[in-house]
C-alpha cells in the first residue's frame, strides 16, 4: 500500500482552513453573544403607558409632557409611553384594561379609576407658586353684564353654559355641588342651553363669545395667560370654589413593585438638583414637583359626591324603601368619611 505524502502547501491550507473556522465560529459566539445581552437589555425596558388626561388638545399636551417623558425614560430605563384620549373616562377605561399603568388625573377622575381601574394614588403633583391646590370657576366673557352666580341664574333661560367633563373635578364635580346643588339647580334644564367640553375649549368658547358662562379653573386661565394671552383678557372670574387639593398621580396596584420604585424615585427626586432645563419642564406642566400621597388625599371628593347624591335624594321627596334605604347608607358613609379626616387632620 502506497503511503500517502502531504506536501508543505497541503499542510498549510489545512492549518489555515482549521484557523478560519475556529475564528468563524468564534465571531457567531460572540455575536450570539452580544445579541443575548441587546434582546435581555430590551426585555429589562419595561413598557409603561402613561395616560393624561385630556385637559386640552392632544397636540398641546404633547408639547408639554414629550420633554418631561423623555426624561423619564432615560432615567428609568422603562419604555414609557404617552397615552391620549378624547375624554377623562378613556384614560379610566384603559387603565381598567391595563392598556395604562400610571395616570395623571384629577382628583374625580383618580377616584374613578381607584374604585373601577384597580388604580392607587401614590403621588400628588407640587403647583409652581407652592400652593397646595387650585380652584374652580366659573367664568363669563369680559363683556358680559354677569359679574356673579347670582346674575347668572336670573338670567340662566337666556344662556348657553359650557359645563366641564363629567370625571374632572374642577370642571364638574365641584360647581354640581357648590354651584348647582346647594342652590337646587339642575344645569342641564336651568339653561338655554348646555354643552360639555375640556378646558381650554370652555376658555376658547367664552373668549370668543360662543357660550355665555362655563366652568374652568385657575390652573387652566394661568395656562391661557402664556399661550393666547389676547384670549385670556377676554375672560372674567365670577364664581370661585374652595381650594381643591393638587392633582393625583394614580398606578395600577399590581404594577411591578420594582417598576414602581423607579417611577417613585423618579417623579420624588425630578427638579431637585438644581436643573434648569428640567425646572423649565416643571414650569411648563405648571409644576414645582412631587409629593407621595395616597387615596386619602380623594376623601373631600367622596365627601361631595356623596353630599350631591344626598342632597338629590332628599329634593325627590316621597322616596321608595330602596331610596331610602340608600340615603340612610350616605349619611353612614358621610359620618364615617368625617371621622376618617378628622383622625388625618390630627396625625
Amino acid at each position: 500500500m502506497r503511503k500517502r505524502v502531504i506536501s508543505p502547501i497541503s499542510k498549510k491550507h489545512d492549518l489555515f482552513g482549521r484557523l478560519a473556522g475556529l475564528l468563524v465560529l468564534g465571531f457567531g459566539l460572540v455575536l450570539a453573544w452580544g445579541l443575548g445581552l441587546a434582546t435581555t437589555g430590551l426585555a429589562q425596558a419595561q413598557e409603561i403607558n402613561f395616560g393624561i388626561i385630556s385637559t386640552e388638545s392632544s397636540q398641546n399636551l404633547r408639547k408639554l409632557w414629550d420633554p418631561f417623558l423623555d426624561d423619564m425614560r432615560k432615567e428609568t430605563g422603562l419604555d414609557v409611553k404617552a397615552f391620549f384620549a378624547s375624554d377623562y373616562a378613556g384614560i379610566i377605561e384603559g387603565m381598567r384594561f391595563n392598556k395604562v399603568q400610571l395616570a395623571w388625573y384629577g382628583n374625580k377622575s383618580a377616584m374613578e379609576a381607584v374604585d373601577r381601574a384597580d388604580g392607587e394614588v401614590f403621588m400628588q403633583t407640587l403647583a409652581a407658586d407652592g400652593s397646595q391646590g387650585y380652584y374652580s370657576h366659573i367664568i363669563a366673557n369680559v363683556n358680559s353684564p354677569l359679574n356673579s352666580i347670582e346674575d347668572m341664574f336670573k338670567d340662566a333661560k337666556n344662556l348657553n353654559f359650557g359645563n366641564g367633563d363629567p370625571n374632572s373635578t374642577s370642571g364638574f364635580l365641584v360647581p354640581s355641588y357648590y354651584v348647582f346643588a346647594v342652590n337646587g339647580v339642575d344645569p342641564k334644564t336651568a339653561f338655554k342651553r348646555t354643552l360639555s367640553s375640556n378646558h381650554e375649549s370652555n376658555a376658547l368658547s367664552v373668549a370668543n363669545g360662543q357660550v355665555d358662562v362655563a366652568t374652568n379653573n385657575s390652573e387652566s386661565l394661568d395656562r391661557l395667560e402664556l399661550t393666547a394671552p389676547d384670549k385670556r383678557k377676554q375672560i372674567k372670574v365670577i364664581w370661585t370654589s374652595p381650594l381643591i387639593p393638587s392633582d393625583p398621580l394614580v398606578w395600577r396596584k399590581d404594577l411591578d413593585p420594582a417598576v414602581k420604585k423607579k417611577i417613585q424615585d423618579f417623579l420624588l427626586n425630578y427638579g431637585k438638583d438644581g436643573d434648569e432645563r428640567k425646572a423649565e419642564i416643571l414650569t411648563a406642566l405648571q409644576w414645582k414637583g412631587f409629593k407621595s400621597s395616597s387615596d386619602d388625599q380623594l376623601l373631600p371628593i367622596r365627601q361631595l359626591e356623596l353630599f350631591k347624591e344626598k342632597k338629590n335624594l332628599e329634593d325627590r321627596g316621597n322616596l321608595n324603601d330602596e331610596q331610602k334605604t340608600r340615603l340612610t347608607q350616605i349619611n353612614n358613609e358621610l359620618k364615617d368619611l368625617e371621622t376618617k379626616m378628622a383622625s388625618l387632620a390630627k396625625s
